[in-house]
């Protein structure tokens, strides 16, 4: 892509990065204040139900208080008292009693929990109600009632009436459509309540039909987690059907969780004004954009003139023509930046002839040092053996047959050595290129074990710790077995006392690592930082080529091979390698 694509590119985002910006801040905002405002709204309305709540609940006390304490439930408690139970006088009092008192549930039960009169089941009267607490707090608590159309909710309250053998009053007022219907409600909310009992019952006071399923999660949520939650209910297809639900979970006196108001607000008005942010948001998108694209062309064609002409002329130096010069046509930035270039190319041009007539005479000289230090050894033998020869054909010719077949087998194998030598520094200048096939590195790995598994000798443990399921990657298995068994054979040269020479294999995302690690004398950090160098080694004998050739057989395969190491702490070498 040019310069001038580049920079009408960039007018371009800029104009859409500012314009989306300033919209995605308004719509967070409008969110914030939306969620705040709604939540502020949930919080009114629960402290009004709470209120409520309150009120019916001390109400509920006051008249469960005033029946225990009227004439006829003193009279009830004589009964209770008296040796047999008499039932019969007493069944349809709790019924009578709970008109006058305007409550929903009325009961009156003994100690044992023994039914004398029920309003709400006048046929329960001598049952036994199985879990019965004569709980007479002050405070109402919200139950559960059976009755002959099924359990229902309420607020209730006990009180106590009667003297050695007492009687309880337990009555209670419906938690129900009226009790909702007395909330204020505020604008775009409204409120549900699930009575938790039966197979649940869901109240809503506007008669609005309403889909218990839709509201189940948040309604299950709020119940098994004892806490406040809310959740987005999608009522229809078109989101601004849909609402925001508080679920508030109410417990009673067993601390189950009995009933949830549900508080849900319309997110049909934060929806109109987040399409009305959108529709002028894109509007300023377009508008913003049709100038971006016209100055940012008026610019381009300003400024890339001179830069293209520069361009030009750098592709000339890379081409080869390191005498090309730019054309200086201005005295600002941009002509201060073709007089620099042309400076530029004059000094690399000067830098360059004196660097490669550097590289070649340091190359030489250690190459040159290199030879002579490696041939060195061997020659001297030689000569001795050549001296000796001549020595004793003229001094002992008798002997002269016996010393030239020892003499023989001595340059024999000094020329040997020579040719090893010479063989290293040819291996070395010729490394071919991998030819690449699917191989599985844990097989490399243990070839290269096996080989040296006998070398490793009673003082020396050989351990593998091999990752499963490693992907093939492509390789060459003859240069990794090469390159590998280089690096096994430095472990084994480090630990001459004998210690412990580990291969590991993982793999961490997109590489594959073979770890070789010893447990030796290890290297100190201007060895580590020497050791690839061709030609460097801390060995008495060697020509310094094994890692050399380690590191171009792993860069030939676009991987990289690192050590880590530190006096008398051992070394490792880790080989990492692309899967593709």
């Amino acid at each position: 892509m040019s310069y001038r694509r580049k920079l009408i590119l960039a007018f371009t985002v800029t104009v859409l990065l500012s314009v989306t910006t300033v919209a995605w801040i308004s719509l967070f905002a409008t969110q914030r204040t939306f969620e705040k405002a709604d939540d502020e709204r949930s919080t009114a309305l629960v402290a009004q139900f709470r209120q409520e709540f309150a009120r019916r609940g001390r109400e509920v006390v006051r008249r469960v208080q005033n029946i225990a304490a009227s004439e006829s439930a003193r009279q009830m408690a004589d009964g209770a008292a008296k040796s047999p139970l008499d039932y019969a006088p007493y069944v349809s009092q709790a019924k009578s009693v709970a008109r006058e008192q305007q409550l929903d549930f009325l009961e009156f039960v003994d100690a044992n929990g023994t039914i004398w009169s029920s309003a709400q089941w006048p046929a329960k009267f001598g049952y036994k109600e199985a879990n019965f607490s004569p709980n007479t707090s002050t405070d109402a608590a919200l139950r559960q009632q059976e009755t002959p159309d099924g359990d229902k909710l309420g607020l209730f309250a006990v009180a106590k009436t009667g003297g050695e053998s007492p009687l309880y009053v337990v009555g209670g007022q419906r938690l129900d459509r009226d009790f909702l219907t007395t909330l204020d409600l505020p604008e775009g909310m409204r409120v549900l309540f699930y009575q938790n009992v039966g197979s649940g019952t869901l109240i809503d006071p506007s008669g609005k039909p309403t889909e218990s399923g839709k509201l189940s999660p948040v309604i299950r949520q709020a119940i098994t987690e004892h806490k406040e939650t809310s959740a987005t209910v999608n009522w229809t297809s078109d989101s601004s059907d849909d609402e925001v639900v508080h679920a508030i979970p109410l417990s009673g006196d067993d601390n189950r969780v009995l009933g949830v108001l549900l508080a849900s607000a319309s997110r049909r008005p934060y929806l109109e004004l987040r399409r009305h942010i959108g529709s002028a948001a894109l509007l300023a998108a377009g508008s913003g954009l049709v100038l971006a694209i016209l100055f940012g062309s008026w610019a381009a064609a300003r400024v890339t003139r001179p830069v293209v002409q520069l361009a030009e002329t750098a592709r000339e130096v890379a081409a080869g023509n390191w005498y090309a010069q730019a054309d200086v046509t201005s005295s600002d930035e941009l002509g201060e930046l073709a007089e620099s270039f042309n400076r530029m190319t004059r000094d690399l041009l000067d830098q360059r002839e004196r660097l490669v007539q550097t590289e070649r005479v340091a190359a030489w000289r250690e190459l040159a040092r290199r030879l002579a230090h490696e041939l060195k050894n061997p020659l001297f033998p030689l000569q001795l053996t050549v001296e000796n020869l001549l020595r004793s054909r003229q001094q002992s010719p008798e002997q002269f047959e016996e010393i030239f077949q020892e003499s023989s087998a001595t340059l024999l194998a000094e020329i040997a050595n020579l040719r090893t030598v010479i063989g290293r520094f040819s291996d070395f200048a010729r490394m071919p290129q991998p030819q690449l096939q699917l191989i599985d590195l844990n097989d490399i790995a243990r070839g290269v074990m096996n080989l040296f598994q006998a070398q490793c000798g009673a003082t020396m443990e050989c351990k593998l710790e091999l990752a499963d399921g490693l992907p093939k990657i492509e390789a060459d298995p003859e240069l990794l077995h090469r390159a590998i068994s280089n690096l096994v054979l430095n472990a084994m040269d480090a630990m001459p006392q004998g210690g412990i020479l580990s291969i590991v294999s993982r793999r961490q995302g997109e590489y594959l690592f073979l770890s070789v690690a010893d447990t030796g004398t290890g290297l100190t950090p201007e060895e580590c930082e020497r050791i690839f160098t061709p030609y460097y080694t801390s060995k008495t004998h060697g020509t310094g080529l094994g890692l050399a050739i380690v590191q171009s057989v792993i860069s030939d395969h676009h991987g990289r091979v690192s050590v880590k190491s530190k006096p008398g702490g051992g070394t490792t070498f880790t080989i990492e390698l692309p899967l593709r």
